[in-house]
């Protein structure tokens, strides 16, 4: 009796949760937004895959503890069922209550849209919601992380149909795949499930491969030589063609995403390896940007005082200037660890941007006015960033940046200091202790990352001739921590997915940007709960050397 009791208490709670979460996202206008995007053309829109979805979480979540076969099932429908039975309550009292004039998005179409159309299909939709999640528990591991990762990559793909078509279209590609593959809002039908079951086959190839490459000797694990050269041959060249065959816009997306990697190379060096939480990163990115915009635009103190600057003379400059306040930050902070030095940097970062708003430094930084008339990155005689493809042309700029910037991050981590970052990011008073200079080890971490995060400002600058002291405001330090930690702290691939995942896919769905900062929440509270590790967790990749 008292195992029962508590399958029904999970089920209820659960039940209860995702029925409130669903009210939530209803409300405040998420799911009527979503209901306007199909992901399968003509079957599912966004919104009802994002009900789905919770139905599904909860059941799965209710089921976790039991283990008698019945019992998972039933915990898994009641649990869904619940949650139906609280959103037809919610839609009941919706009609029967006008509670628009607070809740603006509580409009009949919502209710119906809620109910499924009937009061009785969204009990019916969440109970067998809820018992196929409870059965998807019966699946090994690595099926169900497989099948869950087709799935999403499908959804994303029915997402981004729109894009993906137009791209294919600019090629003369689009034929091929429309109809049977993408339709011109989401997937199709046959789409859909092709793209699922492939997509979830090679990624349980790869599981049970990693699996068995575990059990074999270290030696034996490194990859083939050969095949290595050939996967870079064919990433060189798809690289060198890539903004050719997307076009403008899509450069442009990817140009972001390259200056997010820049700086997310950098925090990784100061938070990742050296375990060190700064919020006030963005600093360094708009010193950066500024020492750009000073000694290149005319309206620039230095250049009206010294004449004009090109890029590549201001370049060096700007990385020095970010080196040394880069050190600056650090000496005060050197005894400072935890929260505190959390709080220390996030004054450092407003400080420097109320500084660049303050009327006291007008006439050096603009004030609020910015600094406009920064002359494209060129080459006198030989090429210039700029024009209709100007996008196209800064992405070769932005690749190679991002490759030194990747080239030195691994030569960093695994180099004699890189293993005192990481010995400091375990335990300080160890490594002190182990004979790890402190001081030596926490500059060199600011200053390497701070030099990571200017280099990226001076390409910001130059790219959008530019620069307001608002457009480096706190956000730009989270959304880069927030990076680091879903793809994976303190690994190098890691930082790169997370660029893709939170900095790309936002900039290809902007007519979701008004949810943007609640997903961002979201996703990372459930990597913190479930994969704290990031999508790519760092490994222990000095140990094997040392074994190999």
């Amino acid at each position: 009796m008292k195992k029962e009791s508590h399958w029904l208490t999970e089920s209820v709670r659960g039940g209860l949760i995702g029925g409130g979460v669903i009210i939530l996202l209803a409300l405040i206008g998420m799911i009527g937004r979503f209901a306007e995007r199909p992901v399968i053309d003509g079957v599912l829109v966004l919104g009802r895959l994002l009900m789905i979805a919770v139905f599904f979480a909860v059941g799965y979540g209710a089921a976790r503890n039991e283990l008698l076969p019945v019992t998972r099932l039933l915990t898994g429908i009641l649990a869904g069922a619940v949650a139906g039975i609280l959103v037809d309550l919610f839609v009941l009292f919706g009609e029967g209550v006008n509670i628009r004039p607070m809740f603006i998005n509580a409009s009949p179409e919502l209710y119906e849209f809620l109910a499924f159309g009937n009061l009785a299909m969204a009990v019916v939709a969440g109970a067998i919601t809820g018992l196929v999640a409870a059965a998807f528990r019966f699946l090994p591991a690595r099926l169900r992380s497989a099948l869950l990762t087709g799935l999403a990559i499908m959804v994303v793909i029915g997402m981004l149909s729109d894009q993906l078509l137009l791209i294919l279209n600019n090629n003369g590609l689009a034929r091929y795949v429309q109809g049977w593959l993408l339709a011109p809002r989401g997937v199709s039908v046959s789409g859909a499930v092709i793209a699922s079951v492939v997509i979830a086959a090679i990624s349980y190839v790869q599981s049970v491969r990693r699996a068995g490459q575990a059990d074999q000797p270290i030696a034996a694990r490194r990859p083939n030589r050969l095949v290595t050269a050939t996967l870079w041959v064919i990433a060189v060249a798809v690289l060198l063609f890539l903004p050719q065959v997307l076009g403008p816009y899509h450069s442009e997306v990817l140009n972001q995403v390259g200056l997010f990697v820049l700086m997310g190379l950098g925090l990784n060096i100061v938070v990742g390896f050296a375990g060190m939480l700064d919020v006030g990163y963005v600093a360094f990115f708009a010193l950066g940007a500024y020492v750009m915009g000073m000694l290149t635009s005319p309206e620039g103190f230095i250049a009206q005082a010294t004449g004009a600057w090109n890029f590549w003379e201001a370049l060096p400059v700007a990385f020095v200037v970010a080196v040394i306040a880069g050190i600056l930050l650090g000496i005060p902070v050197l005894k400072i660890r935890g929260d505190y030095l959390t709080i220390v940097t996030l004054g450092f970062g407003e400080i420097i941007r109320l500084l660049a708003l303050s009327d006291w430094l007008r006439p050096y930084t603009g004030g609020a006015q910015g600094i406009a008339a920064i002359p494209p990155i060129e080459i006198p005689g030989l090429f210039s960033i700029s024009g209709p493809d100007k996008p196209q042309r800064l992405f070769y700029l932005v690749l190679i940046a991002c490759l030194v910037a990747i080239f030195v991050a691994t030569r960093l981590k695994h180099s004699r200091i890189g293993r005192a970052w990481m010995a400091v990011r375990e335990d300080e008073d160890v490594a002190e202790a182990m004979g790890i200079n402190l001081v030596q080890t926490k500059l060199l971490a600011f200053a390497a990352g701070a030099a990571f995060s200017g280099i990226s400002g001076t390409i910001f600058a130059a790219k959008l001739s530019t620069i307001y002291p608002h457009s480096f405001g706190l956000l730009i330090s989270i959304n880069i921590l927030a990076l680091i930690i879903v793809g994976g702290m303190g690994n190098i691939p890691g930082v790169i997915l997370g660029a893709l995942v939170l900095v790309g896919l936002p900039e290809l769905l902007r007519e979701f940007s008004e949810f943007r900062l609640l997903v961002y929440g979201a996703v990372l509270i459930f990597m913190m709960l479930q994969r704290p590790e990031g999508l790519v967790p760092d490994k222990p990749q000095q140990l094997v050397e040392e074994g190999a």
